[in-house]
């Protein structure tokens, strides 16, 4: 049975990598989320993204055009369409990246430190940015973000519009929380699911649900702990969502049962970008009749 790999199963390969000395001429001095030290010579241009959730957040910053480059995950906006693909995002092809001449790709915990170290040989800094345990840390991720475009007045415009977005959606007084089970991966190659170390427990909670899994870390699941909690809902990828209602024992869970079983648009829950709020209201409607 495939299933998306959420990035943040991912080890953090690039733990170990240290930046190559750069041009410090008009320099910006950027440490990642890797504690990694990046020397930009100047305010980049020609950047590509080896990250679906930083191509999202570049067009939310108004900051698109700069763009070179994107992965064949990088599939919100539409627009993103139209800029060249170098391919997958494990094994991206470094020849595809540097026949883009960008001067800055952004990762985040996917790329392969190979890829790293390749492309900063040749003189191409890299910067990682990378998935975080809560919702909130979107909002630094924005920050991170702004501050390596020097875009920052736009990201903290942005952040401002998200939280006052959020306050709009959040409930107050909620006496009932349905439990809820968010299907990452199931079948023959074992259960996953969002654990309550996780962003996506975050959105759980705050639209007014109950995290089946809130009490693991991580996102490896037990078959029998699934069958045995029979949550309210089941929340699973939209493209996913029949082929779940009919395996078994699947199937036989209440909320299969019962026509609780909520589809869903996987870039909205799976990665930590703006979109995570449309997530809120969408579960938050489907548990509380509002829908």
């Amino acid at each position: 049975m495939k299933r998306l790999i959420i990035p943040a199963l991912i080890v953090a390969l690039l733990a170990g990598c240290t930046g190559r000395p750069a041009d410090t001429t008009a320099a910006d001095t950027i440490v990642d989320d890797y504690g990694r030290t990046v020397v930009l010579g100047h305010r980049p241009q020609r950047i590509v993204s080896a990250s679906p959730a930083i191509t999202e957040l570049m067009y939310a910053l108004n900051q698109s055009h700069r763009l070179v480059g994107r992965t064949d995950f990088c599939s919100y906006p539409a627009a993103a369409d139209t800029i060249t693909s170098i391919g997958g995002i494990s094994n991206l092809n470094v020849e595809y990246i540097l026949a883009l001449r960008p001067d800055l790709v952004i990762a985040a915990s996917m790329m392969p430190e190979k890829s790293v170290d390749q492309l900063e040989q040749m003189g191409v800094p890299v910067v990682c940015i990378i998935e975080k345990q809560h919702y909130k840390d979107l909002y630094g991720n924005i920050s991170k973000l702004g501050e390596v475009l020097r875009c920052q007045a736009d990201a903290d415009s942005l952040i401002t519009s998200l939280e006052s977005q959020l306050q709009g959606t959040l409930s107050s007084n909620i006496e009932k929380r349905p439990s809820i089970y968010y299907v990452v991966g199931f079948g023959a190659t074992g259960n996953f699911t969002a654990g309550g170390n996780t962003f996506i427990n975050d959105i759980i909670q705050m639209a007014g649900g109950y995290n089946t899994a809130h009490d693991i870390q991580g996102w490896s699941y037990s078959l029998e702990a699934l069958m045995q909690s029979d949550p309210d809902y089941i929340v699973v990828r939209r493209e996913d969502s029949a082929t779940f209602c009919h395996t078994r024992p699947y199937n036989m869970l209440s909320a299969v049962r019962q026509g609780r079983v909520i589809g869903i648009e996987s870039g909205i829950l799976d990665l930590q970008v703006p979109r995570n709020i449309e997530a809120i209201k969408i579960l938050h409607n489907h548990i509380h009749g509002n829908n």
